[in-house]
């Protein structure tokens, strides 16, 4: 439980307190401005200002503030606890603090907590071969990038849940705080259970302006903010106003009250054995204090502390300016560097004494190293029996489902694995996994509910950005996941998936940080399942959006059945620092490959179905029809059955693509294929036709440095969709079985003479598609009954 201090220290831990936010703030501006002269020892020099000055100075003193004082609760109060700092530019605040408390030291030894330490701290802050000027991997104690704007306190839940012990000091930004994603996330504690997960203590840090215009909610009135996160469930504690010591007092009572609320929430929940009607009244610290506190009042005559100057650089050209320069230097000085920094520019000894054993910046909740194994179940075990290809027929994603429940089950003592989702599990056919979890609910339940419960560990709720969010903080402390989101509304965490990107391939190239779960994602209700929703739910670009990144990050599946499925998210979880992107419909669908054919397919990435095709007595194909994704697979299969029926003298090979990157020239992706295994599927002189799940520039962008780039000819989503059937669906887009088997025909004009009988036959097929569907409202049975024959 928290412990108050004793009375009669509280004076001097604010001298302490003061003194260190003063040091915090000297070695902040120093990092925006200083090259040379770290300690003022003499006048500042044209030569001792960067010739470039980036860095934002408005949030640092806020940041390093609460910073400051939440050492001394760790101080007091020996506890797991994570920063996230959501402001985006604070990394001054975040880097200052952590080579006061020595943890940067114990990361980048060479930077040591002296004058020359200092120096190379200034220096390499927003400089060329050094840090960025925001909270990066390269910042230790981080889970959270400075570009995130919006997702610090889904991080910060994601962080906490199944992490009873830890607390998460999450600060968010009143501009940051206008963000949809953030907005949604205050409603994360509806699913915080305060006996099994950790706490957040999200601290808001209300200093009035953006970048140039004023914050909405920093211009509210006290009453008003209280009034609105109370509304909300939280239990709102004020700290404003901007005299340096009557803050510190406030500050100080305000995180006894906080901390102290805290543990009497969790043991309540934990010892007292309560379980709460609603979620309980968490604590939020609303701190209000001016942009740019302690820095210049004004700058040639304009307002800047306060004001919205104050965001970034204030004093801007102290480099060629003297009036400029001296007015930098008095800033400095007035932190009175003299006083905390010994002659030697080591910290005086009341600043290291401030330091907690073990400072927010070494966190092994913010390394990886807190991570613990994810005990898979064997896949196969969960396989469908496919006597042979398209005998049976199967919902993929339901028998993922089936899956998914074993590992919740084995996960159970460990609770390191969640599904996250909005509000999609059932109608993704993943249900299985409520037999063995609720859905995680701390608001008030009916009788007549299902599935809902504290402790669940299915976390449902209408916001894809928070979903998502919490899965990063999930993983990023150690746990494994998986975010299962229909297709069509996965760009809309476009940001926080190239974000993430970013974070993993500069954090793989930091010895420091330990490997991360692998951020798997699901999309199912995909592009090709949405001819009942319309128009507005069908879009497979999140892919294109995804094989854009670092081919050392990213994976794309398309696995063409269930134990395709099963294997390949098999795999998924058994990778890190990865995103695997793995897309599966939901429907019924004939199945493929036994668990045999399907871990070879899937080792593979791509290969040869020779059942499917007839090049079997050894004949040189005519053509060769490649397909990637379920329904292009099925559309592929049923035109070469319509080929070999019409067209006995073509011969076509099929290749099924199942690893989206194998298509890529190794040179460009791990996966990809050599040239010549690419040219043993897929020839170098014969035509090829590529039914693909998405849009079809996708892949002519992967594969163009192929030897036969100008043979391949892609058939895929081309922005042709309504509210219609699902055959009409892939009519529309002229990936249908009878506009395949057209333009394969068309392809091999050396066989005119004999396929054109045929081809009126599938031009007949699609007149009787179109007249049909009009007036049966469904698809007519040659395509609905069909299946495949060997």
């Amino acid at each position: 439980m928290y412990r108050l201090p004793e009375p009669d220290r509280i004076d001097s831990e604010l001298d302490a307190i003061d003194a260190w936010w003063r040091a915090a703030n000297y070695l902040a501006v120093g990092q925006i401005y200083l090259l040379d002269n770290p300690l003022l020892r003499r006048p500042l020099l044209p030569q001792d200002i960067k010739p470039r000055l980036l860095g934002h100075w408005g949030t640092t003193p806020g940041l390093t503030f609460i910073h400051a004082h939440l050492n001394r609760i760790l101080r007091h109060n020996a506890r797991p606890m994570l920063f996230v700092c959501g402001p985006g530019h604070g990394g001054p605040a975040m880097l200052a603090c952590a080579w006061l408390d020595g943890g940067y030291q114990r990361t980048y030894p060479e930077v040591s907590r002296n004058a020359i330490g200092m120096q190379r701290l200034f220096r390499r802050f927003s400089f060329p071969g050094g840090v960025p000027s925001h909270t990066g991997p390269e910042t230790p104690g981080s889970i959270h990038e400075g570009g995130e704007l919006g997702y610090s306190l889904a991080h910060a839940f994601g962080a906490a849940f199944d992490n009873p012990e830890l607390t998460v000091a999450c600060v968010v930004g009143d501009g940051e705080a206008e963000t949809g994603p953030l907005a949604a996330a205050w409603h994360s504690i509806a699913f915080l259970d305060p006996e099994r997960d950790g706490a957040v203590l999200p601290i808001l840090h209300l200093n009035g302006y953006k970048i140039a215009n004023p914050t909405i909610l920093g211009r509210m009135s006290d009453a008003q903010v209280e009034s609105f996160f109370r509304g909300l469930g939280y239990r709102p504690i004020m700290v404003s106003g901007d005299q340096p010591r009557a803050m510190h007092w406030l500050m100080m009572a305000a995180l006894n009250t906080a901390f102290a609320h805290i543990d009497h929430i969790q043991h309540q929940a934990r010892a007292e054995g309560i379980r709460f009607a609603h979620p309980p009244d968490w604590p939020i610290i609303l701190l209000r204090t001016p942009k740019g506190w302690t820095g210049p009042r004004q700058v040639d005559g304009l307002r800047v502390e306060d004001f919205w100057r104050a965001h970034q650089v204030p004093i801007a050209n102290a480099r060629q300016d003297d009036a400029h320069r001296a007015q930098l230097e008095a800033w400095l000085r007035s932190y009175r560097p003299d006083e905390l920094f010994d002659a030697e520019g080591r910290p005086i000894p009341l600043l290291t004494a401030l330091a907690p054993p073990e400072p927010l910046s070494v966190s092994p909740h913010a390394d990886g190293r807190s991570g613990t194994p994810l005990p898979l179940p064997d896949w196969r075990d969960h396989a469908l029996a496919v006597p042979a290809p398209g005998a049976v027929r199967g919902e993929a994603t339901r028998a993922l489902g089936h899956w998914l429940a074993e590992i919740m089950r084995r996960s159970e003592a460990t609770r390191n694995f969640r599904l996250f989702g909005p509000d999609e599990t059932v109608s993704n056919r993943l249900e299985a996994v409520l037999d063995v979890t609720p859905r995680a609910w701390m608001e008030a339940t009916m009788p007549y509910d299902e599935h809902l419960a504290p402790g669940g560990r299915v976390v449902e709720m209408l916001s894809e950005h928070c979903c998502e969010g919490w899965l990063e903080g999930y993983v990023l402390t150690g746990r494994h996941g998986l975010f299962a989101c229909y297709e069509g509304f996965a760009p809309i965490v476009d940001s926080m998936i190239n974000q993430h990107a970013k974070w993993l391939k500069v954090a793989r190239g930091l010895p420091w940080r330990h490997p991360i779960a692998s951020l798997n994602i699901l999309l199912s209700s995909h592009v090709w399942q949405q001819d009942h929703n319309g128009f507005s739910h069908q879009d497979p670009g999140f892919i294109d959006h995804v094989a854009n990144k670092k081919a050392d990050v990213v994976r794309v599946y398309l696995p063409p059945d269930a134990n395709c499925l099963l294997r390949v998210m098999s795999h998924c979880f058994e990778t890190w620092d990865r995103i695997n992107v793995v897309v599966a419909g939901k429907a019924p669908m004939p199945q493929w490959l036994d668990a045999d054919a399907a871990e070879a397919h899937c080792r593979a990435g791509a290969a040869i179905w020779p059942w499917a095709g007839n090049e079997n007595d050894g004949r040189t194909p005519d053509i060769v029809l490649a397909c990637c994704g379920d329904v292009p697979t099925l559309e592929a299969l049923a035109a070469t059955d319509l080929l070999r029926s019409h067209c006995p003298d073509v011969v076509v090979r099929v290749v099924n693509i199942v690893d989206l990157m194998v298509l890529q020239s190794p040179r460009a992706h791990p996966h990809g294929l050599s040239d010549g295994a690419f040219d043993a599927l897929f020839t170098t002189d014969r035509p090829i036709l590529f039914a693909f799940h998405g849009y079809p520039h996708l892949i002519h962008r992967l594969v163009y440095p192929r030897t036969g780039h100008a043979n391949i000819h892609v058939r895929g989503y081309t922005e042709e969709g309504t509210t219609t059937t699902p055959f009409d669906m892939v009519v529309r887009n002229r990936l249908d079985r009878y506009s395949l088997a057209i333009a394969m025909i068309d392809l091999l004009p050396g066989h005119a003479g004999r396929t054109e009988a045929a081809r009126h036959h599938m031009t007949q097929a699609l007149d009787r598609h179109a007249r049909y569907i009009l007036d049966h409202g469904e698809d007519m049975p040659e395509v609905t009954e069909w299946r495949w024959c060997p």
